[in-house]
Protein backbone atom coordinates (compact mmCIF):
# COMPACT_ATOMS: atom_id res chain seq x y z
CA UNK A 1 0.00 0.00 0.00
CA UNK A 2 1.23 2.91 -0.57
CA UNK A 3 1.95 6.56 1.42
CA UNK A 4 -1.15 8.11 -0.61
CA UNK A 5 -3.80 5.14 -0.42
CA UNK A 6 -2.91 5.10 3.15
CA UNK A 7 -3.22 8.83 3.42
CA UNK A 8 -4.55 10.09 7.04
CA UNK A 9 -7.98 11.37 7.34
CA UNK A 10 -6.88 14.02 9.66
CA UNK A 11 -6.00 16.15 6.58
CA UNK A 12 -9.00 17.86 5.45
CA UNK A 13 -6.98 20.67 3.44
CA UNK A 14 -4.41 19.35 0.20
CA UNK A 15 -2.03 22.35 -0.96
CA UNK A 16 -0.73 20.60 -3.93
CA UNK A 17 1.65 21.85 -6.39
CA UNK A 18 1.45 22.40 -10.01
CA UNK A 19 3.52 22.47 -12.64
CA UNK A 20 6.00 19.30 -11.54
CA UNK A 21 3.21 17.58 -9.35
CA UNK A 22 -0.07 17.64 -11.50
CA UNK A 23 1.63 18.46 -15.00
CA UNK A 24 4.88 18.76 -16.40
CA UNK A 25 3.77 22.24 -18.28
CA UNK A 26 2.01 19.82 -21.74
CA UNK A 27 0.70 16.89 -20.39
CA UNK A 28 -0.91 15.37 -16.94
CA UNK A 29 1.33 13.00 -14.96
CA UNK A 30 -0.16 9.21 -14.90
CA UNK A 31 -2.48 9.39 -11.85
CA UNK A 32 -2.68 12.88 -10.84
CA UNK A 33 -5.95 13.66 -11.64
CA UNK A 34 -7.64 10.74 -10.46
CA UNK A 35 -5.71 11.25 -6.99
CA UNK A 36 -7.21 14.64 -6.90
CA UNK A 37 -10.53 13.57 -7.23
CA UNK A 38 -10.54 10.63 -4.62
CA UNK A 39 -9.12 13.29 -2.42
CA UNK A 40 -12.45 15.77 -3.42
CA UNK A 41 -14.66 11.82 -2.99
CA UNK A 42 -13.15 11.18 0.75
CA UNK A 43 -14.25 14.68 1.55
CA UNK A 44 -11.08 16.71 1.41
CA UNK A 45 -10.68 20.23 0.05
CA UNK A 46 -8.15 20.47 -2.42
CA UNK A 47 -6.64 23.68 -3.46
CA UNK A 48 -3.59 24.17 -6.43
CA UNK A 49 -1.01 26.05 -4.88
CA UNK A 50 1.07 27.84 -8.19
CA UNK A 51 3.61 30.69 -8.47
CA UNK A 52 2.02 30.71 -11.97
CA UNK A 53 1.86 34.98 -12.79
CA UNK A 54 -1.54 34.72 -13.71
CA UNK A 55 -4.98 34.81 -11.90
CA UNK A 56 -6.61 31.97 -10.97
CA UNK A 57 -9.23 32.15 -13.78
CA UNK A 58 -6.48 31.86 -16.20
CA UNK A 59 -4.74 28.64 -14.82
CA UNK A 60 -8.27 27.41 -14.85
CA UNK A 61 -8.05 27.79 -18.87
CA UNK A 62 -5.07 26.06 -18.88
CA UNK A 63 -5.93 22.89 -16.78
CA UNK A 64 -9.16 22.41 -18.91
CA UNK A 65 -7.09 22.77 -22.23
CA UNK A 66 -3.89 20.05 -20.51
CA UNK A 67 -7.28 18.04 -19.59
CA UNK A 68 -7.64 18.26 -16.07
CA UNK A 69 -11.25 18.37 -14.96
CA UNK A 70 -12.83 21.01 -12.43
CA UNK A 71 -14.01 18.37 -10.54
CA UNK A 72 -10.53 17.46 -9.38
CA UNK A 73 -10.16 20.59 -7.38
CA UNK A 74 -11.45 22.90 -5.28
CA UNK A 75 -9.65 26.25 -5.57
CA UNK A 76 -6.61 27.92 -7.38
CA UNK A 77 -4.24 30.14 -5.41
CA UNK A 78 -1.89 32.14 -7.52
CA UNK A 79 1.35 34.85 -6.75
CA UNK A 80 -0.40 36.40 -9.68
CA UNK A 81 -3.31 37.05 -7.82
CA UNK A 82 -1.26 38.62 -5.07
CA UNK A 83 1.07 40.80 -7.18
CA UNK A 84 -1.54 41.84 -9.13
CA UNK A 85 -3.66 43.44 -6.20
CA UNK A 86 -0.47 45.59 -5.19
CA UNK A 87 -0.14 46.29 -8.59
CA UNK A 88 -3.03 47.56 -9.41
CA UNK A 89 -3.10 49.83 -6.05
CA UNK A 90 0.03 51.71 -7.03
CA UNK A 91 -2.23 53.64 -9.42
CA UNK A 92 0.27 54.19 -11.93
CA UNK A 93 1.64 52.83 -15.12
CA UNK A 94 4.42 49.84 -14.22
CA UNK A 95 7.28 48.47 -16.47
CA UNK A 96 6.82 44.81 -17.56
CA UNK A 97 8.93 41.61 -18.59
CA UNK A 98 6.71 39.04 -19.96
CA UNK A 99 4.91 37.20 -22.75
CA UNK A 100 2.20 39.13 -24.54
CA UNK A 101 -0.54 36.94 -23.06
CA UNK A 102 0.63 37.42 -19.44
CA UNK A 103 0.58 41.54 -20.87
CA UNK A 104 -2.95 40.86 -21.82
CA UNK A 105 -4.20 39.36 -18.36
CA UNK A 106 -2.25 41.53 -16.05
CA UNK A 107 -4.13 44.81 -18.09
CA UNK A 108 -7.51 43.00 -18.18
CA UNK A 109 -7.45 43.00 -14.55
CA UNK A 110 -6.29 46.96 -14.18
CA UNK A 111 -2.76 46.57 -14.27
CA UNK A 112 -1.50 50.13 -16.28
CA UNK A 113 1.53 48.88 -18.32
CA UNK A 114 3.70 51.98 -19.05
CA UNK A 115 4.56 52.45 -23.03
CA UNK A 116 8.17 53.80 -22.60
CA UNK A 117 10.98 54.11 -19.92
CA UNK A 118 9.05 56.48 -17.54
CA UNK A 119 8.29 54.19 -14.77
CA UNK A 120 8.92 53.56 -10.96
CA UNK A 121 7.41 50.18 -10.46
CA UNK A 122 8.34 46.84 -12.90
CA UNK A 123 6.15 43.80 -13.29
CA UNK A 124 7.97 40.62 -13.93
CA UNK A 125 6.02 38.02 -15.19
CA UNK A 126 9.06 35.67 -17.04
CA UNK A 127 11.13 35.01 -19.93
CA UNK A 128 9.53 35.70 -23.60
CA UNK A 129 10.70 33.33 -26.44
CA UNK A 130 12.56 35.97 -28.11
CA UNK A 131 14.77 36.32 -24.91
CA UNK A 132 14.83 33.13 -23.15
CA UNK A 133 17.42 33.32 -20.89
CA UNK A 134 17.29 35.74 -17.81
CA UNK A 135 20.94 37.03 -19.24
CA UNK A 136 19.33 38.10 -21.98
CA UNK A 137 17.74 40.77 -20.20
CA UNK A 138 20.86 41.45 -18.01
CA UNK A 139 21.48 45.28 -20.05
CA UNK A 140 17.87 46.58 -18.76
CA UNK A 141 18.24 45.44 -15.77
CA UNK A 142 21.50 47.12 -15.44
CA UNK A 143 19.21 50.02 -16.55
CA UNK A 144 16.55 49.88 -14.08
CA UNK A 145 18.87 49.10 -11.25
CA UNK A 146 20.63 52.41 -11.94
CA UNK A 147 17.52 54.05 -12.12
CA UNK A 148 16.12 52.28 -8.53
CA UNK A 149 13.09 50.37 -10.51
CA UNK A 150 11.12 48.66 -7.58
CA UNK A 151 10.24 45.16 -9.15
CA UNK A 152 7.52 42.88 -8.46
CA UNK A 153 8.45 39.23 -9.39
CA UNK A 154 4.49 37.59 -10.21
CA UNK A 155 6.53 33.70 -10.48
CA UNK A 156 9.47 33.06 -7.69
CA UNK A 157 9.99 29.90 -9.60
CA UNK A 158 13.48 30.02 -11.02
CA UNK A 159 12.81 26.99 -13.74
CA UNK A 160 10.36 24.55 -14.55
CA UNK A 161 10.13 21.62 -17.09
CA UNK A 162 8.16 22.21 -20.06
CA UNK A 163 7.51 18.74 -21.76
CA UNK A 164 10.88 17.53 -20.40
CA UNK A 165 12.40 21.13 -21.84
CA UNK A 166 14.09 23.31 -18.78
CA UNK A 167 12.96 26.54 -19.08
CA UNK A 168 13.90 29.81 -17.40
CA UNK A 169 11.05 31.59 -15.20
CA UNK A 170 10.60 34.85 -13.31
CA UNK A 171 12.56 34.25 -10.54
CA UNK A 172 15.50 33.67 -12.40
CA UNK A 173 15.58 37.70 -13.84
CA UNK A 174 14.39 38.61 -10.61
CA UNK A 175 17.42 36.56 -9.01
CA UNK A 176 19.89 38.81 -11.45
CA UNK A 177 18.25 42.18 -10.81
CA UNK A 178 18.67 41.24 -7.07
CA UNK A 179 22.28 40.60 -7.52
CA UNK A 180 22.92 43.87 -9.78
CA UNK A 181 21.54 45.49 -6.81
CA UNK A 182 17.72 45.68 -7.76
CA UNK A 183 15.18 46.23 -5.16
CA UNK A 184 12.52 43.01 -5.56
CA UNK A 185 9.52 41.97 -3.88
CA UNK A 186 8.33 38.25 -4.13
CA UNK A 187 4.78 36.92 -4.67
CA UNK A 188 4.49 33.32 -4.29
CA UNK A 189 5.93 30.55 -2.64
CA UNK A 190 7.65 30.21 -0.27
CA UNK A 191 6.68 33.62 0.84
CA UNK A 192 3.45 33.17 3.32
CA UNK A 193 0.88 35.35 1.29
CA UNK A 194 0.29 32.96 -1.01
CA UNK A 195 -0.53 30.65 1.73
CA UNK A 196 -2.59 32.26 3.78
CA UNK A 197 -4.63 33.71 0.83
CA UNK A 198 -5.24 29.68 0.37
CA UNK A 199 -5.67 29.07 4.09
CA UNK A 200 -8.88 31.61 3.87
CA UNK A 201 -10.10 30.46 1.05
CA UNK A 202 -10.22 26.80 2.68
CA UNK A 203 -11.98 28.41 5.47
CA UNK A 204 -8.69 29.05 7.76
CA UNK A 205 -8.55 25.10 9.08
CA UNK A 206 -5.79 24.46 11.84
CA UNK A 207 -2.33 23.74 10.61
CA UNK A 208 -2.15 19.91 11.61
CA UNK A 209 -5.23 19.55 9.65
CA UNK A 210 -3.03 21.05 6.11
CA UNK A 211 -0.77 18.86 4.31
CA UNK A 212 1.23 20.43 1.36
CA UNK A 213 2.74 18.63 -1.76
CA UNK A 214 5.20 19.57 -4.21
CA UNK A 215 7.96 19.23 -6.09
CA UNK A 216 10.30 22.60 -5.80
CA UNK A 217 12.72 22.42 -2.84
CA UNK A 218 13.37 26.07 -2.15
CA UNK A 219 9.59 26.62 -3.66
CA UNK A 220 7.25 24.18 -2.10
CA UNK A 221 9.00 22.41 0.47
CA UNK A 222 10.51 25.34 2.20
CA UNK A 223 7.81 27.55 1.97
CA UNK A 224 5.39 24.85 3.82
CA UNK A 225 7.98 24.05 6.19
CA UNK A 226 8.00 27.31 7.71
CA UNK A 227 4.26 27.35 7.89
CA UNK A 228 4.50 24.24 9.70
CA UNK A 229 2.42 22.22 7.79
CA UNK A 230 2.94 18.76 7.32
CA UNK A 231 4.82 18.27 3.40
CA UNK A 232 5.15 15.33 0.78
CA UNK A 233 8.62 16.20 -1.29
CA UNK A 234 7.61 15.25 -4.96
CA UNK A 235 10.76 13.73 -7.14
CA UNK A 236 9.14 13.41 -9.93
CA UNK A 237 9.45 17.13 -11.19
CA UNK A 238 11.67 19.42 -11.42
CA UNK A 239 14.71 17.46 -9.52
CA UNK A 240 14.18 14.87 -11.70
CA UNK A 241 14.16 11.61 -9.16
CA UNK A 242 16.78 12.79 -6.92
CA UNK A 243 16.69 12.23 -3.08
CA UNK A 244 15.11 14.68 -0.38
CA UNK A 245 18.68 16.31 0.40
CA UNK A 246 19.63 15.18 4.37
CA UNK A 247 20.99 18.38 4.89
CA UNK A 248 17.86 20.76 3.79
CA UNK A 249 16.42 21.62 7.32
CA UNK A 250 20.11 22.40 8.40
CA UNK A 251 21.01 25.13 5.67
CA UNK A 252 17.48 26.45 5.97
CA UNK A 253 17.11 26.89 9.38
CA UNK A 254 14.44 24.54 10.53
CA UNK A 255 16.35 22.71 13.09
CA UNK A 256 14.89 18.69 12.49
CA UNK A 257 12.17 19.57 10.24
CA UNK A 258 11.89 16.81 7.73
CA UNK A 259 8.83 15.54 4.89
CA UNK A 260 6.49 13.18 6.51
CA UNK A 261 6.90 11.39 3.26
CA UNK A 262 9.25 11.69 -0.30
CA UNK A 263 7.21 9.96 -3.54
CA UNK A 264 7.42 9.59 -7.15
CA UNK A 265 4.29 11.38 -7.81
CA UNK A 266 0.55 11.43 -7.07
CA UNK A 267 0.03 7.71 -8.68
Amino acid sequence: MSFWDALDPKYRLILCDVWGVVHDGVNLYPGASERLTQWREQGRCVILLTNAPRTAEAVDQQLVRIGLPCAAYDFVATSGEAGIETLVGLDRPVGFIGTAGDREILEGRGVRIADGEDFTDLACTGVTEQRPRAEDYRADLERWADRDVHMHCLNPDRLVIRGGVPEACAGAIADLYAMLGGRVTWYGKPHDTIYRHALHLAGNPPKDEVLAVGDGLQTDVLGAARMGFDTVFVTGGIHAGEPFPENFAAENGLGDWEPVAVVDGLA
